[in-house]
C-alpha cells in the first residue's frame, strides 16, 4: 500500500534515474530554453511516429495553440465531447469561439461517430475543429472519426491527454494519421511525468511552426521570417501575438527520463488492468469495454456500478480509505456550461456514464495486495447494500 490508510486513485512513479536527470540539469547552464526540451520533443516525435513535436506548460496550453495554430477564432465553434475535463472545451473559448458537444459512444465512451454524423447533418454552423478524447487511455475511433471531419472540410484535434503509449490500428497514438494535431499531457497522474507539462504533435510543418511561435510569446529570430532587416545578431521580432507557454529544462529531463521507461509503465498498467478485470468478474460492476482496434494505456480504470447506489459505494470506498474519483462530471452540466444555455439530460450517454462511473485506483506503483483490497473492500460494500 502505498500508506498506511491510503491508496490514491493515481499518482506518479519517480525513480533515482529521474532524479539524476533532473539534478543533472540544475547543475547545468540553462534551466529554460536549453538543449534538453529539444531532446524530449525527438523522443515523443520518435515514439509516435509525427513529424513535429511542441512542449508546452501544459495540455491545456496545447490545445489552446493547437486551436489558434488551425485558426480558430470569433465567431467559430468548436465540438468535443461532455465527458472530459473542462480544458477540451475551454481552449476553443480562448479563441474566442463558441462550444458545442457531441455525445458519446455508449460502450466505448469517446465521441460517437454516428452521433457526429447526425448532428452534422442537422446543424446550422458547422464547427470549424472537433476535439474526440481519447478517454482513460482508450484512443476514440479516429477512422470513422476523420473520415467524416473530411467529408465536411472539418480540422481535428486529437485530445490524447489519456493516451500517450497507447495504439490504435497497432500504431501508437499520436502519429495524426487521423488529425491535424494531437495533443498529450504529463500531469502527474498520467502515464508518464514531467510535473505539469503537456505536447503537441503534428505531421504539418506551418502548423508546427504556428504553435512554436504561440508558445513563446510569438517572437522569432528567424531572419527568413523578419518583417524588417536584421539590426544584429541580437535581433528578434514578435510577428503574432503568443504566450509564455513554454516547458522548462526541469520539466523536460524529468518527461525524457520517463520516456526511456514509457513501454514498461504501459505495460504494468496493462496487467494489472487484466488483474482487475478477473477479481472483479463476480461483482456487479460493468468492467472497461476496449474496442479491440485499441490498445489502451490505462490512464484510468474505470467500473460503472448500479445508478441507485452509486454515491453509497463511492463514500463507502473513500471511507475505506480507496482514493476513488470521479471522470467525468459532463461539462454540460458545469454552472459556467449551463449558463451558456446547456441543459440536464442533453447528452443522454455522457449523464448515463456520469451517474455510474467510478475510478478506481490504477497506477504503476500499485500493488496487488493493494488491488486485493481494493476489490474487496468493493465487494463489502456490496455485501452491505443487498
Amino acid at each position: 500500500m502505498t500508506s498506511s490508510s491510503f491508496i490514491p486513485y493515481g499518482r506518479q512513479d519517480i525513480r533515482q534515474d529521474d532524479i539524476d536527470a533532473v539534478v543533472s540539469v540544475l547543475c547545468s547552464e540553462f534551466l529554460t530554453q536549453g538543449p534538453t526540451v529539444p531532446a524530449f520533443e525527438a523522443a515523443v516525435a520518435a515514439h509516435t511516429g509525427a513529424a513535429h513535436a511542441i512542449a508546452v506548460n501544459s495540455a491545456t496550453s496545447a490545445l489552446h495553440i493547437a486551436c489558434m495554430a488551425l485558426g480558430v477564432g470569433s465567431g467559430d465553434v468548436v465540438w468535443t465531447v461532455p465527458t472530459t475535463f473542462v480544458a477540451s472545451a475551454n481552449c476553443a473559448l480562448y479563441c474566442g469561439a463558441s462550444v458545442d458537444f457531441v455525445d458519446i459512444d455508449p460502450t466505448r465512451y469517446t465521441m460517437c461517430p454516428k452521433a457526429l454524423q447526425a448532428k452534422l447533418q442537422t446543424t446550422s454552423q458547422l464547427p470549424k475543429v472537433i476535439i474526440p478524447v481519447h478517454l482513460c487511455g482508450q484512443s476514440a475511433d479516429m477512422k470513422a472519426i476523420y473520415a467524416i471531419a473530411r467529408n465536411y472540410g472539418i480540422s481535428v484535434i486529437e485530445d490524447a491527454s489519456h493516451a500517450i503509449g497507447a495504439t490504435y490500428e497497432d500504431k501508437p497514438v499520436g502519429d495524426c494519421r487521423y488529425s491535424e494535431i494531437t495533443v498529450f499531457s504529463f500531469h502527474p497522474v498520467k502515464i508518464i511525468t514531467t510535473a505539469e507539462g503537456g505536447l503537441a504533435t503534428t505531421q504539418n510543418q506551418k502548423l508546427a511552426e504556428s504553435m512554436d511561435l504561440a508558445r513563446s510569446h510569438g517572437i522569432t529570430r528567424d531572419p527568413m521570417l523578419y518583417e524588417d532587416p536584421s539590426q544584429g545578431s541580437w535581433y528578434y521580432e514578435q510577428i503574432t501575438l503568443g504566450f509564455n507557454y513554454r516547458m522548462t529544462e526541469l520539466q523536460a529531463a524529468l518527461g525524457l527520463s520517463q520516456m526511456k521507461r514509457l513501454k514498461e509503465i504501459v505495460d504494468r498498467r496493462t496487467a494489472l488492468a487484466a488483474r482487475y478485470d478477473k477479481l472483479l468478474a463476480n461483482l456487479p460492476v460493468q468492467r472497461p469495454i476496449q474496442a479491440p482496434s485499441t490498445g489502451s494505456s490505462w490512464h484510468l480504470y474505470v467500473i460503472q456500478v448500479p445508478k441507485n447506489h452509486h454515491s453509497q459505494i463511492f463514500d463507502y470506498l473513500k471511507s475505506a480509505g480507496i482514493g476513488v474519483n470521479i471522470h467525468y462530471i459532463p461539462i454540460h452540466r458545469h454552472p459556467f456550461y449551463r449558463s451558456m444555455g446547456f441543459k440536464l439530460g442533453q447528452f443522454p450517454n455522457a449523464e448515463s456514464y456520469y451517474s455510474k462511473s467510478i475510478s478506481i485506483p490504477l497506477y504503476f506503483g500499485l500493488t496487488e495486495k493493494d488491488q486485493d483490497l481494493v476489490c474487496a473492500t468493493l465487494e463489502q460494500c456490496f455485501l452491505r447494500i443487498t
